[in-house]
Formats: C-alpha cells, sequence, structure tokens
C-alpha cells in the first residue's frame, strides 16, 4: 500500500479515539499518524494517501483547529492523492447537520485536486441533513459515538477493508 497519512486533533478525546482505532485496524501498513494541530502544508503533500478525521461541532462547524489550519492549505496541491474522511457527530442531538465536518473537509480536499474515496452507507443512521451526502452516500465514514458506539467497532473495520482496496 502507498504511503499514508492519519491526520486528526490528537488532543480530542473522541476523535482521537477513532483514529487510534482506524490506525489499529490497518494493521502491519499502519498509517503514519499526524496532528493536525502540527501539520503544515509539507505534511500533507508528502502522503500519496491520507486519512482526515474531525467531529463536527455546534451547528455544522469544524473544530478550531481545521478552522485554523485550511486557510494555510489554501494553495495545497493535492492532484494524484486519495483522501479518505472519518468524521463524528451526534444524530439525534444535531439531526439538522450531522457530520457535516466530512462534507466541509470533502469540498476543501476536492478544490485542492484531491479524489475522495471511502463513501459509505446511510443505512442505519438516522438524521434530517448533512453536508456529508452525495449521491445518497455520505462522503467518508460517519461515526456516532453518543448513540451509536456499539456499531462503531464494526463500521471502522467494513470502512477500513474498503480502504484498502481505493488505497491501492
Amino acid at each position: 500500500m502507498k504511503k499514508t497519512g492519519l491526520f486528526y486533533g490528537v488532543n480530542t478525546k473522541k476523535t482521537a479515539l477513532i483514529g487510534k482505532e482506524i490506525q489499529e485496524a490497518f494493521g502491519e501498513n499502519k498509517a503514519d499518524i499526524v496532528a493536525v494541530e502540527e501539520a503544515g502544508k509539507k505534511s500533507f503533500e508528502q502522503y500519496d494517501n491520507l486519512i482526515i478525521g474531525a467531529s463536527t461541532w455546534f451547528d455544522g462547524e469544524l473544530p478550531t483547529y481545521w478552522d485554523e489550519l485550511l486557510p494555510e492549505l489554501e494553495n495545497l496541491k493535492m492532484k494524484g492523492k486519495k483522501v479518505a474522511i472519518f468524521g463524528l457527530g451526534d444524530q439525534e442531538g444535531y439531526p439538522e447537520n450531522f457530520v457535516d465536518g466530512i462534507g466541509l473537509l470533502a469540498e476543501f480536499f476536492e478544490a485542492s485536486g484531491a479524489e475522495i474515496v471511502g463513501h459509505t452507507s446511510i443505512e442505519g443512521y438516522t438524521f434530517e441533513g448533512s453536508r456529508a451526502l452525495r449521491d445518497g452516500k455520505f462522503l467518508g465514514l460517519a461515526i456516532d459515538q453518543e448513540n451509536q458506539s456499539d456499531l462503531t467497532g464494526s463500521r471502522i473495520a467494513a470502512w477500513v477493508k474498503q480502504l484498502k482496496k481505493e488505497f491501492n
């Protein structure tokens, strides 16, 4: 498998937990963990495949560390790179913008020339709206630790299996 970077806020409890579970699920071909809080343009450019993670804050916003980083990455060149996105959200507490962070990050990385991979089914989720939707699928892996933590492990395992195929 090509060189893979796993980017998320390492100082965030739930997102970091999911990121580590994703890394472990890759097994011997583990992705390198890169702290978004310390990442720069070169961090993103050195990988062929990227896994990007973020929770959705408040009413559909990205966490502060992503909001502060994205303007610095404005001229990022991602042509030929594949990006998979995982996002955390609360489909019961925030049903009108469930995992919007996935959609916001997908828009940014697509505009930089990346191919978004790792789309997943919306089956098993109940929500009203999400910027993470396209053609009836999520643009990445949607995790709801608040209401469906019992499904997280199986969702991660299936997604990583999918990514191993899509990243080659």
